[in-house]
């Protein structure tokens, strides 16, 4: 039997040569199995598979917590996310979970931002001034203007002008209000201090808006990943039971959810990609707002669709009468918000070039093919947004168009869009 010793010493095994110095043969996989008890073989194996992962460019481990599966990547797939049998989908690049459309400086900068000290500062900077005899922040945690600072200083200030507060009264505008704040507010006599105050919390706030819509759609998909467990392992089998059809028939129903879990990240990663959008590129934010926005009105259809309307059917005494027309809907929201969101990742990938092309466009008299994109979410869209080649909206081909509303493509002879009714 060969010595336990030699294993338990680690990955170091995989290295193992005869113990006759004049000997320089190694010791191979053959041989550990035929000498060794069955505890080594499972540890050298062990050793062996991980080693084979880490030495290989084109395998990973699965960097999902719990799981022990590699991951190969396919050469040519045309983009780095991949996803685990486990069900986790991370970037093969830089490892965290799969963030398209945004890039992975992009990923890294906002994670490092999300758990950053810096935003402490910014909340101190923003919500805080310091005591003028001991220099301690201090919050304003009432209305009025009347400061008093803890033990020991305890020294009584005004927060506007952190004046002291026996200074005013009256002829300071009384002592909810100070004149010489005000005054010196209006002629734009700002310390140092106040104009970093200042742009902290407009920076603070900007931040807030972007991380919060993010955290919620972030909590949104694993509620959603929660939920098409459940359907898988619930609901499918009682809806087969009430509606009297067979499982394979209702497979529409998990793709929806499919699409709504991957919706919920695609749309969660596009708050991190506005959040670095240049705030001089105007034209490219107000596009970006407005096909952000269609992204998410056309998930929350879905959402609601497959959360809300099917429990009529879950709940129903019997089949439904139109049970066939409910799948027909969900299968087409299905469809319309895949291809929505397909084009919303290929056009914030591409930069949004459609708005540099407009911008050239406009220059030479010639501005159709993003028409609208300049009013904003309540403008009507004149082409076809959606679509990352900035095409015309009523032919792709020589057979269809394509609908502003929802991207269908629809048969030349329709003169409104199957799906959403919308006028060609």
């Amino acid at each position: 039997m060969l010595d336990s010793t030699a294993i338990n010493d680690g990955p170091g095994c995989l290295m193992l040569r005869c113990p006759d110095p004049s000997c320089g043969a190694a010791v191979g996989q053959d041989m550990i199995y035929l000498l060794s008890s069955d505890e080594d073989k499972v540890k050298y194996n062990r050793y062996f598979i991980r080693s084979y992962v880490e030495d290989n460019r084109k395998t990973k481990w699965c960097p999902a917590p719990g799981c022990d599966y590699a991951v190969d990547f396919v050469v040519g797939s045309g983009n780095y996310d991949v996803t685990c049998r486990c069900s986790y989908s991370f970037c093969w690049n830089c490892t965290e979970e799969a963030h398209r459309p945004v890039d992975c400086d992009t990923v890294a900068k906002w994670v490092l931002k999300n758990s950053a000290e810096s935003e402490n500062m910014n909340w101190i900077l923003a919500n805080s001034k310091p005591c003028p005899r001991c220099k301690r922040p201090i919050e304003k945690n009432q209305g009025c203007m009347h400061m008093t600072c803890t033990p020991p200083c305890k020294f009584e200030f005004c927060w506007l002008c952190l004046g002291q507060w026996s200074d005013h009264g009256e002829r300071t505008g009384g002592f909810y209000a100070c004149n010489r704040y005000e005054t010196a507010k209006q002629e734009g006599v700002y310390d140092e201090s106040e104009k970093r105050r200042e742009m902290a919390k407009n920076s603070l706030e900007r931040y807030t808006h972007y991380y919060e819509r993010w955290a919620t759609n972030q909590s949104s998909r694993q509620k959603a990943l929660a939920d098409l467990q459940q359907m898988q392992t619930v609901h499918l089998e009682k809806l087969s039971d009430v509606q009297c059809q067979p499982e394979s028939q209702l497979k529409f129903i998990t793709e929806a959810w499919l699409q709504i879990v991957e919706c919920r990240r695609v749309l969660k990663w596009t708050y991190a990609y506005g959040y670095y959008l240049p705030d001089h590129e105007h034209a490219k934010r107000q596009f970006f707002e407005y096909l952000q926005g269609e992204a998410e009105s056309g998930l929350e259809r879905l959402h609601q669709c497959a959360e809300k309307e099917l429990q009529i059917y879950l709940n129903a005494d019997g089949p439904s009468k139109d049970f066939n027309e409910f799948r027909t809907k969900l299968a087409g929201l299905t469809s319309v918000t895949r291809n929505y969101f397909e084009n919303l990742v290929r056009a914030l990938e591409n930069g949004l070039s459609d708005v540099d092309t407009h911008a050239t466009c406009s220059r030479t008299g010639s501005s159709k093919s993003l028409g609208g994109t300049s009013r904003g979410r309540s403008g009507k869209n004149k082409g076809s947004t959606s679509r990352s080649s900035g095409s015309n909206k009523n032919i792709d081909d020589s057979s269809h168009w394509y609908c502003d509303q929802c991207t269908y493509a629809n048969v030349n002879s329709a003169t409104a869009c199957a799906m959403c009714q919308h006028s060609r």
